[in-house]
């Protein structure tokens, strides 16, 4: 039988990683967007770099997700705050369109005066219409395949209710060792379809980041990586600042 215990130390250790590997990049995307704008070759380089720590991320997931998944939809290692957002063990990929427009929004408003003298930063507040047409063409694709994943999710839910769980927890007040092994098997294979949705969410989430960034040129890619980091990290602070308070941790 598999230590439960030493499993989500694997999985607190998994994600530990990630947030250490976040502040980094962080770091890097902040360095090379302040002081090497103009090179291309080096913006390109740590936009990868994400993309790949993204990847490989992804993939620790789907491997611990063999020994666990219903750890992944309500993680004991996140805050309570980033729980409350999440969306099949991980945040919704419309969001990351939807922060976009925000972005592009914003930037503009701070840079308007720059702007009309002609001062050109190359980043989100200067999205050509072409551009914002394919982050909605995008946006759409997205939204449908998230509410493909959120039926399958339904369905697993829904099926909890089904045979062969509803006959066994009604067919006995006391559930012998032969009934135990079917309960088992049954919440065996529903934590399969847990790590299906799993893989098949964090691909929509890798894919969604991909074509955003294909849509920017490279230093809008940074700006908005960067602001996605900043984001995603101080959530995660907040988090563990309001949890503090409640006496959560």
């Amino acid at each position: 039988m598999a230590d439960s215990s030493s499993d989500q130390v694997r999985f607190l250790e998994c994600y530990q990683e990630w947030m250490i590997q976040q502040q980094e990049v962080l770091e890097e995307l902040l360095q090379v967007y302040s002081q090497k704008p103009t090179e291309e070759q080096e913006l390109t380089s740590v936009i990868n770099k994400v993309v790949e720590h993204m990847q490989e991320y992804n993939n620790k997931r789907a491997r611990l997700a063999l020994v666990d998944a219903t750890s992944f939809f309500s993680p004991a290692w996140c805050t309570s705050i980033e729980n409350s957002y999440l969306w099949l063990a991980g945040c919704r990929p419309s969001l990351a369109i939807r922060l976009v427009y925000s972005l592009c929004g914003s930037e503009l408003e701070a840079q308007l005066s720059e702007y009309f003298e002609g001062v050109r930063k190359g980043n989100l507040g200067e999205l050509s219409a072409d551009q914002l047409s394919l982050v909605s063409e995008l946006q759409c694709r997205v939204i449908r395949e998230e509410e493909r994943l959120s039926n399958k999710m339904a369905g697993l839910q829904e099926d909890i209710a089904d045979y062969p769980l509803t006959r066994l927890a009604n067919n006995s007040d006391d559930l012998g060792t032969e009934s135990n092994g079917q309960v088992e098997q049954a919440l065996d294979s529903h934590a399969n379809g847990l790590a299906s949705v799993l893989v098949e969410s964090d691909k929509l989430r890798l894919s969604t980041l991909k074509e955003l960034l294909g849509i920017f040129t490279p230093l809008q890619a940074v700006d908005y990586l960067i602001a996605s980091k900043k984001l995603h990290l101080r959530m995660h602070q907040w988090g563990q600042r309001r949890d503090q308070q409640h006496g959560r941790t």
